[in-house]
């Protein structure tokens, strides 16, 4: 069955960067489209960064100029690159497909931005 498996978070301060990964498995990946959501304390899950199958990215505005979606199809992953990080970064973060296609929150990864 389908399964995300979350990576690269962290503890990190102010201007810092960090590279999530995103491993999925019991899925024919390169047909999906997928994303980058977050959610930080006591606020809902949002979506941060989205990548068709054929590549083609959308990012929030929050995020903009900061981050960058990629995804390799022949390792079933999609990774997010974080740039000039922030305080308000700070959050759980989830991989999921996208176009109404959400599956149930997995464990996530934690990223912390303080100095």
């Amino acid at each position: 069955q389908v399964q995300f498996v979350e990576s690269g978070g962290g503890l990190v301060q102010p201007g810092g960067s960090l590279r999530l990964s995103c491993t999925a498995s019991g899925i024919i990946f390169d047909i999906f489209d997928m994303g980058w959501y977050r959610q930080a304390p006591g606020k809902q899950h949002d979506l941060v960064a989205r990548i068709t199958s054929d590549g083609k990215v959308h990012y929030a505005d929050s995020v903009k100029g900061r981050f960058t979606i990629s995804r390799d199809n022949a390792k079933h992953t999609v990774s997010l690159q974080m740039n000039n990080l922030k305080p308000d970064d700070t959050a759980v973060y989830d991989c999921n497909f996208v176009s109404g296609m959400l599956r149930p929150w997995g464990q996530g990864t934690y990223v912390t931005v303080s100095s």
